[in-house]
């Protein structure tokens, strides 16, 4: 008698939730990377001040890391505000025409698939259960226990953005003046391809061309400010 294979697939509704939350990570600490090495490349082609790499990049950390973690904290406040006001509109419509919600949620059963005598059971007991819970995942797609938390999604931004942008701040003030700019984009070219490769397997998608679209838009970053910089930089600005 063979063993059946174990089943490790993970199920549950938090799994889309945590893949949002990793795909989040892994773009924002991307956005650390590319910003902010474009902004020390581009100092550097202008200077070789080790001060002014270092206060030029640093100040683009914090600017972007505050930036993201405020934009995602609005963002998400104004999501969770919607999920509130749709449960809420849903409780009161369960308590002012119960029977017509019911109907409602066996029509949705139905058009997923079920026939309409299994989607009528179903619907009934699902009301009996937990009818406000019922009618948040089949109706609206949303979870009541897991409603989105603003301040988490800010802080995670601002690690995430802090963390990459630490990585070409480093880079370009900790090796000597003649060897930095190359350590840098090196570096930086390095952490974008795994970032590419990390965003293609969370979404499936082939990792080859996620790696080199993330590398050339760092490349390119990095190329424009560093000419820019140095243009700067001969003028005497």
């Amino acid at each position: 008698m063979t063993e059946a294979p174990a089943h490790d697939e993970a199920h549950g509704g938090g799994l889309g939730s945590r893949l949002n939350w990793l795909r989040a990570a892994v773009l924002g600490a991307n956005d650390g990377v590319v910003s902010t090495a474009g902004l020390v490349v581009g100092v550097a082609g202008a200077t070789q001040s080790r001060s002014a790499l270092l206060t030029a990049g640093l100040a683009g950390l914090l600017a972007g890391s505050m930036s993201m973690a405020a934009g995602e904290y609005v963002s998400v406040s104004t999501q969770r505000d919607s999920e509130k006001a749709a449960l809420a509109q849903e409780r009161r419509e369960l308590r002012e025409r119960p029977e017509a919600e019911l109907a409602e949620l066996a029509e949705l059963l139905t058009a997923r698939g079920l026939t309409a005598d299994v989607a009528r059971e179903a619907a009934e007991q699902l009301t009996a259960r937990d009818a406000l819970r019922a009618h948040a995942r089949v109706e609206l797609g949303i979870d009541p226990d897991e409603l989105t938390n603003p301040w988490h999604a800010a802080g995670a931004s601002f690690l995430a953005f802090t963390a990459g942008a630490l990585l070409p701040l480093l880079a370009i003030v900790l090796p000597p003046a003649a060897h930095r700019l190359w350590i840098t984009v090196v570096s930086v070219l390095a952490a974008l391809a795994f970032t590419g490769w990390s965003s293609a397997r969370l979404g499936a998608a082939p990792p080859t061309p996620a790696i080199l679209r993330n590398a050339a838009g760092g490349a390119l970053a990095m190329g424009v400010t560093y000419a820019a910089g140095s243009l700067l930089g001969a003028a005497g600005v």
